[in-house]
């Protein structure tokens, strides 16, 4: 088939070179728009139209796909089907008409649960024991289309977001790849999902990564996890905002909840049931460091308290 690919980040990359690898024609990308990146706010290609100019494909960056000057462009290529990964736009119905086998999307989830912009970070917040991913065909409602293929993964009990996304990725690459070839062969029917156990996954803003030191450990624990590497859990040590990196539970006596128990190797925070250790922490202008270093460079005594954020 000849497939044009739309993606964006580099978690799209592992997919995108599987589809240029497969039997099937890549005959041209579609990403977002070059954006502002770094100090001098330079204009920036994304992760994956850098990708596809390595690979010498055409490639599209439409403002929106609604734009009809895109879709002629779209329309020119021929696309008998679009695979998506992170694309970061909604596809009107009139892209999506212009595709005869359509935009099969590959989503970080096993649908119906967690349709949505963060399905990753969700499931590992909520507890998940196990997650996946999916692929189907786009529809207008979000993420409800029909399924064609599912693959799961177990979730470590140390994962972060940035961990288990990597690994579903990797995975989900060669589900999209075999979604293709079973669409092209006709040995591949999609299938409506169900209507119980729909759940959302919106985005994290900043707001919500804010800790508040009063909630459980474990809940917490999840919430530092999902949040690792973006937008990046946080709290505030003397006005400054300070960005946490995992937590883990330790054996230790109680400590109030935002209170900072330090040793010469180690930061301990109280919650509202049982401390936990602070892994990493990285304060406004400053490099990342353990937190056992952090505490030596404020020169950091036990007592002190981290705003809660209530």
């Amino acid at each position: 088939m000849r497939v044009v690919f739309a993606g964006t980040p580099e978690v799209a990359l592992p997919a995108l070179d599987a589809v240029a690898d497969s039997r099937h024609e890549l005959v041209g990308v579609v990403t977002r728009p070059d954006a502002p990146s770094g100090r001098g706010r330079r204009l920036v290609a994304s992760p994956v139209a850098q990708r596809a100019e390595e690979l010498g494909v055409p490639v599209l960056k439409p403002e929106h796909p609604r734009d009809p000057d895109f879709q002629a462009a779209l329309a020119a290529l021929r696309p008998d089907a679009c695979p998506v990964v992170a694309y970061g736009a909604l596809l009107p119905q009139s892209a999506l008409d212009l595709v005869p086998h359509g935009w099969i999307n590959l989503h970080f989830s096993v649908l119906p649960s967690w349709r949505g912009a963060a399905p990753v970070q969700h499931a590992l917040w909520a507890g998940d024991e196990v997650t996946g991913a999916t692929t189907f065909r786009i529809v207008k409602a979000l993420d409800a289309g029909p399924v064609f293929g599912v693959m799961t993964e177990r979730i470590r009990p140390d994962d972060t977001a940035g961990d288990l996304l990597a690994r579903l990725a990797e995975g989900g690459s060669g589900l999209l790849v075999q979604t293709l070839d079973g669409i092209e062969d006709g040995s591949l029917e999609a299938r409506e999902q169900q209507e119980e156990g729909v759940s959302f996954a919106p985005k994290i803003l900043v707001d919500d990564a804010r800790i508040d030191w009063t909630h459980p450990a474990v809940g917490i624990e999840r919430q530092v996890r999902a949040c690792t590497p973006g937008p990046g859990a946080w709290s505030t040590f003397e006005g400054e905002r300070i960005k946490i990196g995992p937590v883990r539970h330790v054996d230790h006596e109680a400590v109030a909840p935002g209170v900072l128990a330090v040793t010469k190797n180690a930061v301990v925070v109280g919650t509202g049931t049982t401390p936990v250790l602070l892994g990493e922490v990285k304060a406004f202008g400053k490099k990342q460091m353990g937190a056992a270093d952090w505490a030596r460079g404020v020169r950091l005594e036990s007592g002190v308290r981290l705003d809660s954020g209530d």
